[in-house]
C-alpha cells in the first residue's frame, strides 16, 4: 500500500484513460446479451424473451448475409493487398530521402489527408468522379469516349474505395516504420557498400529484414479487423446502384438495427464479426510465432 500511496499521481494520470476505457469500450459490451434475445426497447434487457443461439443461426440461413459477407472479405482482401504494402513502400522511399527539409515538407503532405474527415474526402471523390467532374472532361478530351458513371457502377466501387484508403491513409501508416527503419543498424549499409551492394539491393538485404518483424506484428492486428472495412466510408460511397456488391457487414448491422430495427440480429452479427477477428488475431499471432517471430503477445 505504501508504494501504491507514493506512485499516487501516475495512478492520477492513468484514470483519464482507465475510466474512457470502462465507461466507452467494457461497459457497452453488457449490451451483447440482446443477441440472445427477442430484445425489445419497451421490455428492456431484463424482461426481452431469451432465444438462445436463433438470431446465429439466421446468420448462416440468410442469402443477403452470405453476400455481405463475401463483400467484407472481398475489399479486406483488396485492402490488405494493395494497401498495406504502400505505407511500408513509402516508409522506405521517405528513409532514402538524405534532404531533411524536404524529407519533412514529403512527410507532412503524406500525413495530411489522414486528419481530413471521410465527409470530406467522400465530397473530393464525388466531385472529382460525377459525370461532369474533371476526371471524366479529362476522360472525354484525351479519349473521346462518353463519361464513365465511376460513382454510380458497382465495377468501379471496390478500386475506388481502395484507392481512398491508400490516399488517406498510407501516409500515416508510414510512421511505425520509419520509427522501425531508425532502429536498423547504419554500420549494416556501409558493411554492404563495402561489399559493392546496390540501394535495391541493401533495401532487399537490410532494410526489409530489419522491419520485417513490425510488418507481421501490423499484419495480425490487420488480420483481427478483416471485416471491420469502415463503416462510414462505405456508407457514404453506397447508392440503390451499387449496394449490391458495396454493402458490408458494417452497414449492413447499421441497415439492419436502425432502419429495420432489428436489435439483435444486428448485434448477433456484430458479435459474430468480432468473434472472427478474435480467432484471425489468435491463429496469425500462433502461426507467425512457428516462422520465429515475436507476435503480438
Amino acid at each position: 500500500m505504501d508504494k501504491l500511496w507514493n506512485e499516487r499521481y501516475l495512478f492520477i494520470l492513468l484514470l483519464p484513460g482507465l475510466l474512457y476505457f470502462i465507461i466507452y469500450r467494457y461497459i457497452p459490451m453488457l449490451g451483447n446479451i440482446i443477441a440472445f434475445q427477442d430484445f425489445s426497447p419497451f421490455q428492456g434487457f431484463l424482461h426481452s424473451d431469451w432465444v438462445g443461439l436463433k438470431h446465429f443461426n439466421k446468420i448462416f440461413e440468410d442469402s443477403e448475409v452470405i453476400r455481405v459477407i463475401w463483400n467484407t472479405l472481398y475489399l479486406s482482401f483488396l485492402q490488405i493487398v494493395f494497401a498495406f504494402p504502400i505505407s511500408i513502400v513509402l516508409a522506405i522511399m521517405l528513409n532514402e530521402v538524405r534532404n531533411e527539409r524536404y524529407k519533412r515538407v514529403i512527410q507532412s503532405l503524406v500525413y495530411l489527408p489522414h486528419f481530413l474527415s471521410w465527409v470530406v474526402v467522400i465530397g473530393i471523390v464525388t466531385t472529382f468522379l460525377k459525370s461532369e467532374g474533371i476526371i471524366n472532361q479529362l476522360i472525354q478530351m484525351v479519349f473521346g469516349i462518353e463519361p464513365i458513371p465511376f460513382l454510380t457502377s458497382a465495377h468501379w466501387f471496390m478500386p475506388i474505395i481502395v484507392l481512398e484508403v491508400i490516399w488517406k491513409e498510407s501516409g500515416w501508416g508510414t510512421i511505425i516504420f520509419l520509427a522501425a527503419l531508425a532502429g536498423v543498424n547504419p554500420h549494416l549499409y556501409e558493411a554492404a557498400v563495402v561489399d559493392g551492394a546496390s540501394r535495391m539491393r541493401q533495401i532487399w538485404h537490410i532494410t526489409l529484414p530489419s522491419i520485417r518483424g513490425t510488418i507481421i506484428i501490423l499484419l495480425i492486428l490487420r488480420l483481427g479487423s478483416v471485416l471491420d472495412v469502415g463503416f462510414e466510408q462505405i456508407f457514404l460511397m453506397l447508392n440503390p446502384l451499387n449496394k449490391e456488391i458495396g454493402n458490408v457487414l458494417d452497414t449492413f448491422v447499421y441497415y439492419k438495427g436502425i432502419d429495420n430495427s432489428d436489435f439483435s440480429f444486428a448485434t448477433a452479427v456484430g458479435l459474430f464479426k468480432s468473434l472472427v477477428g478474435l480467432i484471425l488475431i489468435v491463429g496469425a499471432n500462433k502461426l507467425s510465432k512457428k516462422f520465429g517471430e515475436e507476435g503480438i503477445y
